[in-house]
């Protein structure tokens, strides 16, 4: 289970402007002070939404991945770096996700791997507390490293925004989600938000970057994209603030996404938010 996230940088989001991910992410992380977190840690799992092998904004861009990658190796030449997602699709496995959208340039710096989460051995979790999932399967990786996860912002068709706490899903494995739907974790459909909120009890991520620098404004695998450009980076060590504060990015209240308030108070905090800039201006 998750350490209690209600006491840790509470309400908190960081939020920069896009210019290009090279400019625009550095300052924010150097803001949020995340080379200090990662102190200790021997390992990083980088978790984008890589859903389907469609592109970006419907997935996460290469170019903001490779540039948290380089930003962490290049002050912390020792840790290890993984890139690790389960995408939702049956008809290829996540290695063609990789590949499509570029991602395998990647493996030509040392010290960071590709992982596909969907074959990952795994852990059986329980808890008598969570009504959708009692019990439930993940990755055994995800309990030995430091988790960021990295989503797009986007509108979604079935539970109003899919952002950090949504994105966990591609973690779940299909062997035991699928149950004979037509996708890879056709299972988390049924009472999604709640199904959403029970996996962040189990693991949320210890750390989030969205991508805002386009956005899609009414579903998550279709439709038009947001108009202007939100043109926003964010980031967050509270699942719940940094959902909260997206979901306003996309012209929508947190209180109308069933897993943010299910999730407000427990695993972070919803309002009052806290919004920060990066102290240094880019342009």
């Amino acid at each position: 289970m998750n350490q209690d996230r209600t006491c840790r940088d509470k309400g908190v989001v960081w939020s920069g402007e896009f210019y290009n991910y090279r400019e625009s992410l550095p300052p924010l992380l150097d803001a949020t002070g995340l080379l200090t977190k990662l102190a200790g840690h021997q390992r990083v799992l980088i978790k984008p939404n890589l859903v389907e092998a469609l592109d970006p904004p419907i997935t996460t861009h290469i170019d903001m991945v490779e540039a948290l990658v380089d930003y962490i190796l290049f002050h912390n030449s020792e840790i290890r770096i993984i890139v690790g997602e389960g995408t939702g699709a049956l008809e290829y496995d996540t290695f063609h996700c990789f590949e499509q959208l570029g991602y395998l340039k990647l493996l030509d710096k040392e010290r960071v791997q590709l992982l596909d989460l969907n074959i990952e051995p795994c852990r059986r979790l329980t808890n008598d507390a969570c009504k959708r999932w009692p019990e439930l399967y993940l990755p055994e990786l995800l309990f030995d490293c430091f988790l960021i996860s990295v989503p797009v912002l986007k509108a979604h068709s079935l539970c109003r925004v899919t952002l950090t706490m949504k994105n966990m899903m591609g973690c779940a494995p299909p062997v035991h989600y699928q149950q004979g739907g037509a996708w890879g974790k056709s299972s988390f459909h049924s009472r999604l938000d709640e199904a959403v909120f029970d996996l962040n009890l189990y693991r949320a991520a210890d750390f989030t970057v969205i991508d805002g620098a386009v956005g899609m404004a009414k579903a998550h695998l279709w439709g038009p994209t947001c108009n202007p450009p939100v043109n926003k980076i964010i980031a967050s060590y509270d699942p719940v603030a940094v959902d909260a504060y997206g979901t306003s990015l996309l012209k929508k209240s947190w209180k109308d996404v069933g897993h943010i308030w299910m999730a407000n108070g427990v695993l972070g905090q919803a309002e009052p938010l806290d919004i920060r800039e990066p102290a240094v201006a880019l342009k």
